[in-house]
């Protein structure tokens, strides 16, 4: 506890450049996850070719794919985001993909005889019916980026890795215990803010 008092503002940047990279890959990730999980929802053989390269990236070791990105991208941040967006590929286009597919056949029937085309469908009906289950594989890749980023202090991208890890070299407990305890923090807080989201989507669905 006096090292973190007297060495706070290095565990704040530490926390910092974590949310940072965390979440940038997070944002990322979802955005490609939703458009392809949006265009393999309704193609089979798509999303079987998405999935097996999408899994086969997550089944990369976190260090390996990082090392492999050094020769591309050099060491930094954009070599942690880009192997973080890789990794949480997989489990959100599976969540959308399944969200999607998950809304009722007789809703979707019912808005084609409103006369809504398919993009309004998507737009208006399958996406807001699915956002429980989207937002569930995006509390799982969350708390799952955050833990993970910890080793992109492997590659100088900074974060809370950083502490641990020179914590680790120096045989500083306190150090290591700062950063590890604050890395638990973050995800808890992540993962309590999207579990009562998708909580109170769940609960606007059901009305």
């Amino acid at each position: 506890m006096t090292w973190f008092l007297r060495n706070w503002t290095d565990v704040a940047h530490g926390l910092w450049e974590h949310i940072a990279i965390s979440m940038t890959a997070l944002a990322i990730a979802f955005a490609l996850a939703l458009a392809i999980g949006i265009a393999c929802a309704r193609r089979d053989k798509l999303y079987a070719a998405v999935m097996t390269i999408s899994g086969i990236l997550y089944t990369i070791p976190t260090l390996a794919f990082l090392a492999f990105l050094i020769p591309v991208v050099g060491l930094g941040r954009t070599n942690a985001i880009i192997t973080m967006v890789a990794f949480s590929m997989m489990i959100l286009i599976r969540s959308v993909v399944t969200g999607i597919r998950e809304v009722p056949a007789d809703v979707i029937d019912a808005a084609r005889g409103m006369g809504m085309n398919p993009g309004q469908i998507m737009r208006r009906i399958e996406l807001p019916l699915a956002l429980p289950l989207i937002v569930a594989g995006l509390r799982v890749s969350a708390v799952t980026l955050i833990s993970v980023t910890v080793v992109a202090a492997y590659v100088n991208a900074g974060g809370l890795g950083t502490l641990i890890f020179n914590g680790i070299a120096s045989d500083h407990t306190a150090k290591i215990w700062a950063g590890a305890l604050t890395v638990c923090a973050l995800a808890i807080v992540v993962d309590v803010l999207l579990a009562l989201t998708e909580k109170k989507l769940r609960r606007q669905r059901a009305a």
